[in-house]
């Protein structure tokens, strides 16, 4: 059970660290909160480094931080870039379908796969995913689905979640190389480092980082904390398991959409947001 609520706070912190992007956004463009998501993150959590628990890394850990380090850079441009142009609830709960393409890519990376009630949350899922966009079946019954190719944010949001449940089952076998402090530790800082290039490509430059030094100092600590609560999940529950109950993160980041960016159409999308959480819940029945 300890993992499943270390889980439960890295969704906290997760939805949390959005709505501070979202807010970053509004005045930065979507590379330089990227990479201040992970430059401000950083400090935090190389303090760990000072009480690193378990086994060195071995050649096979940093290995599997280089293959990462791609994956993770794209998804997180798209991301950012998501939440940017798009609303907040009309984006982020499709990170609810990472359990979706997670019970394929656990199944051939780790070998991992749920039960028959994982399967109906995943049903579940996918049906949250289409009353995000209910209000438009007047229009017809696919209609809802067509919006989710016209809403650009949302479709880059499912490229995220596909990367992400690769991402989620390579970072269990690199903790499995070392352990959740080690990965916590210096996996945010690897990525901080490696994505350089991507914000000197995008003409990013390092005095544009002081001008948001509240909300992205905000962003860091959140990101943080979230790093730590999701890489000690992910080496005490199953892969599909533990990305189901982070993804609980949907629910409030709605809240936050209404609430702090008075965004629209919230019955839809917090009734969509909620059949999503219920097929969580019966991925871990």
């Amino acid at each position: 059970m300890l993992g499943f609520f270390y889980a439960f706070c890295a969704a906290f912190f997760a939805s949390t660290s959005d709505a501070f992007c979202k807010k970053a956004l509004e005045r930065f463009p979507a590379v330089l909160v990227a990479w201040a998501r992970l430059v401000f993150a950083s400090p935090f959590l190389l303090c760990l480094l000072f009480r690193v628990e378990g086994p060195a890394p071995d050649r096979v850990f940093w290995l599997l931080l280089l293959l990462l380090l791609p994956l993770e850079s794209l998804a997180l441009v798209l991301y950012m870039r998501a939440i940017q142009i798009s609303p907040l609830s009309l984006t982020v709960p499709f990170l609810s379908l990472t359990p979706v393409f997670t019970l394929a890519t656990s199944l051939i990376l780790l070998g991992e796969f749920p039960d028959a009630s994982g399967v109906a949350g995943v049903l579940c899922i996918v049906a949250g995913a289409y009353l995000l966009n209910v209000n438009l079946s007047r229009q017809g019954l696919l209609e809802p689905l067509r919006a989710v190719g016209r809403e650009k944010g949302s479709l880059m949001m499912l490229v995220v979640a596909f990367l992400y449940s690769i991402t989620s089952n390579l970072g269990k076998l690199a903790i499995q190389h070392a352990s959740p402090t080690w990965m916590a530790a210096v996996y945010v800082p690897f990525l901080a480092v490696g994505f350089l290039p991507v914000c000197v490509r995008a003409g990013v430059r390092l005095s544009s980082l002081r001008a948001g030094i509240p909300v992205f100092l905000l962003i860091g600590l959140t990101q943080a904390v979230m790093a730590v609560f999701h890489f000690q999940a992910i080496s005490m529950i199953l892969v599909p398991y533990m990305v189901s109950v982070k993804r609980l993160s949907v629910l409030l980041s709605v809240i936050y959409g209404a609430v702090f960016f008075h965004e629209r159409q919230m019955r839809e999308r917090l009734l969509g947001s909620l059949v999503m959480v219920l097929g969580v819940l019966l991925m871990l029945v």
